[in-house]
């Protein structure tokens, strides 16, 4: 059966009432309605195995988890969390230390360290010993040496006896024959000790522990001799610009006149050694009398200043400038007095350490023991 729309219209142009259809054989049997069955929006090729797991924010759970079983033994040899670093193989390192660059910066980092260790070790030596002021009373040469000794036995013909300065410092006793020295004396008291066991072993006195009493009475000696010089100074509130080491170098020239003396004990007995030491003995009381009056009576110094570079003076400034404050009338006196007991202590110990060891004559052999 054909339905036509255009059918319900009328003649007057108005539609026109359908008619109904009892016959519903007639319209044709109605098709089935299908089933709901979504098709997939794609075909991802494979089956799904689940629904997909709930939406969980920031953290995953685990599902699996069982809370009853015991927490895993700790680990104290690594850090957990941290991977294991593989063990190193000694003959790596061997060969990395063998590289040029490596033995460079190992070498630096040496030399910076030994270097460190000098700058505290003489920082600690400073504290106590004045290495910077030694290292100018040991500034001298042959002709030097030559010269003082000369000067200390003969002098009667020196004129000139002021200490030259350069600026606020004296020069070294190399360029100045009037400036004192250590190593004079050093040297002299090692000759001492050696002609003192000389002399002993021709007297047969000798023994070994005779070279240390010797050396220990010597030594003590001019320690004492400086601490009764220092305690002099300071009892009776004298002010000088010697300082101690001017005091010991002056003092240790004094060995000069003892070797001098024993050798001419050892030549011409005691008479040479008696007139030797008289004479060595004047000479040298003549010297200090002529070296010390200037220093001396120059006067206390004046507030120190300090030398070019930031670094402390190895020595005393300049006593003839005008700097230095003259000294009061009582005060000159005091240092006449003091200078005139430096001059004659000198002599006194001079004798004191070596008449013992002047031989009468050389005595005989010891004869053998049958």
């Amino acid at each position: 059966m054909n339905f036509n729309a255009s059918r319900n219209v009328g003649q007057g142009g108005g539609i026109r009432k359908a008619k109904r259809v009892s016959d519903v054989a007639a319209m044709g049997a109605p098709s089935p309605t299908p089933g709901f069955s979504p098709a997939p929006a794609y075909n991802p090729g494979y089956q799904p195995s689940g629904p997909p797991p709930p939406y969980q924010e920031g953290i995953q759970l685990e599902t699996a988890q069982d809370f009853g079983q015991p927490a895993p033994a700790a680990n104290f040899g690594y850090m957990g969390g941290f991977p294991q670093s593989p063990m190193v193989n000694p003959a790596q390192i061997g060969s990395m230390l063998q590289q040029p660059v490596v033995q460079d910066m190992a070498l630096q980092y040496g030399n910076q360290l030994a270097a460190q260790g000098r700058e505290a070790v003489q920082r600690e030596i400073n504290k106590y010993v004045p290495v910077s002021r030694l290292r100018y009373y040991f500034a001298v040469d042959t002709r030097y040496v030559m010269r003082k000794l000369l000067l200390i036995l003969f002098p009667y013909t020196h004129k000139e006896w002021m200490v030259k300065y350069d600026q606020d410092t004296p020069v070294q006793p190399r360029y100045d024959l009037n400036a004192p020295d250590l190593y004079i004396p050093s040297m002299g008291y090692v000759t001492y000790v050696l002609l003192a066991g000389f002399v002993l072993g021709l007297q047969h006195r000798f023994s070994p522990e005779q070279i240390g009493i010797q050396a220990s009475s010597a030594l003590a000696y001019i320690i004492f001799e400086m601490i009764m010089y220092l305690v002099t100074l300071y009892v009776t509130n004298t002010s000088t610009s010697l300082k101690t080491l001017d005091l010991l170098a002056y003092s240790g020239y004094k060995y000069t006149v003892m070797i001098g003396s024993l050798l001419a004990g050892l030549i011409l007995g005691k008479t040479g050694y008696y007139c030797c030491l008289v004479y060595s003995s004047f000479a040298l009381s003549y010297f200090l009398v002529k070296t010390l009056r200037l220093q001396l009576l120059s006067g206390s110094q004046a507030p120190e200043q300090p030398s070019y570079g930031g670094y402390p003076q190895a020595y005393p400034g300049n006593p003839y400038a005008d700097s230095w404050s003259k000294p009061a009338a009582g005060g000159t006196k005091r240092r006449v007095y003091f200078l005139l007991f430096v001059a004659v202590t000198q002599p006194l110990l001079s004798w004191w350490l070596t008449y013992h060891l002047v031989p009468a004559g050389l005595a005989p052999p010891p004869a053998p023991a049958r």
